[in-house]
């Protein structure tokens, strides 16, 4: 009998055939529910199933105890906040993460988001639709200085680019105690409160846990030089967004950059919305042809290779 695999991604070989080879070879038999996912069908079905390859969608505890096939989890992404990892070392699951591989591609966001809010593009690109042509002031990004909450893979790929903008570069990570030699010419490590409050571009990228949830809130934000720049490519939650709605809107807070939100996919009836300095995007950091195949012929190795008894990439558990 063949082996099952679910494909939860939607994006999951999209760019090309390969990582359905890998998995075709792997002697996998599979089926995407991508495109057209439903919560409902995927904790249905997912007990019959070997391995699943899946997104950002919940795998609730209770659907996990049901899978007593599945054997490896392979989240097409980074975070792991919407799987039970706890359970799953329990159970004997393995699970597996993508590190690493989209790193360039947020990256590339962020400083597309930064500069987006910094030189107001979108308001002006909607003006202009609209006939006004008047030139709205907006504020340099080059020789300013950025903070990243976090240090990992995506943060360093920031970093690069900062340095390109001659930008002054402070990192806070409870987890880094000293600085790769490549980083320590340009990078300072700092405290938390050291990076939120000197700051003029702040840029997270960190997991969401129990300690990270509402990591920027009211206390924060009100601690911030006034006209400081949010941009969160990492996860909803980590930001209150009602607290920097609130704090735009009184002018403490410029604006933001966001392609997380707490509540996915973004709804349409968000205040942030309606800020001329905020803008949103449906979670597509990873979304480059480049990091969308890296990633998903990872996922493909790695639910191969526990067939086969290699061993997995960036297994975490």
């Amino acid at each position: 009998m063949s082996l099952k695999c679910l494909i939860t991604s939607r994006s999951f070989g999209n760019i090309n055939d390969e990582p359905y080879a890998v998995l075709r070879n792997a002697g996998y038999e599979y089926l995407k529910i991508g495109a057209d996912f439903s919560q409902e069908e995927f904790e249905k079905i997912v007990p019959d199933y070997d391995a699943a390859i899946i997104g950002v969608h919940p795998f609730p505890s209770d659907v996990l105890a049901k899978c007593h096939k599945l054997r490896i989890i392979a989240k097409n992404g980074v975070g792991l906040d919407n799987i039970p990892l706890e359970q799953c070392k329990k159970q004997g699951i393995a699970v597996t993460n993508t590190p690493g591989t989209n790193s360039n591609a947020v990256a590339d966001l962020t400083f597309a988001l930064m500069l987006n809010v910094a030189r107001n593009v979108k308001l002006t690109n909607m003006n202009i639709a609209k006939g006004n042509v008047k030139p709205v002031m907006g504020n340099d990004v080059c020789f300013k200085t950025l903070g990243l909450l976090g240090f990992g893979a995506i943060a360093k790929c920031v970093a690069r680019r900062a340095s390109g903008f001659g930008m002054k570069i402070l990192a806070y990570d409870p987890f880094i105690k000293e600085l790769p030699e490549e980083f320590r010419t340009y990078v300072k490590l700092c405290s938390f409160s050291e990076v939120t409050e000197n700051c003029d571009y702040l840029s997270v990228h960190m997991p969401l846990t129990d300690e990270t949830k509402n990591m920027i809130s009211a206390t924060q934000l009100a601690k911030m030089k006034k006209g400081t720049v949010i941009i969160n490519t990492a996860r909803g939650g980590i930001v209150n967004e009602k607290d920097l709605y609130d704090a735009i809107i009184s002018g403490h807070i410029y604006g933001a950059g966001i392609d997380c939100v707490e509540n996915e996919p973004p709804s349409a009836d968000n205040p942030l919305y309606s800020l001329d300095t905020v803008i949103i995007t449906p979670h597509i950091g990873m979304y480059s042809k480049e990091a969308i195949n890296a990633v998903g012929l990872m996922c493909a190795k790695n639910c191969a290779a526990i067939v086969t008894g290699e061993e997995l990439v960036n297994q975490v558990c």
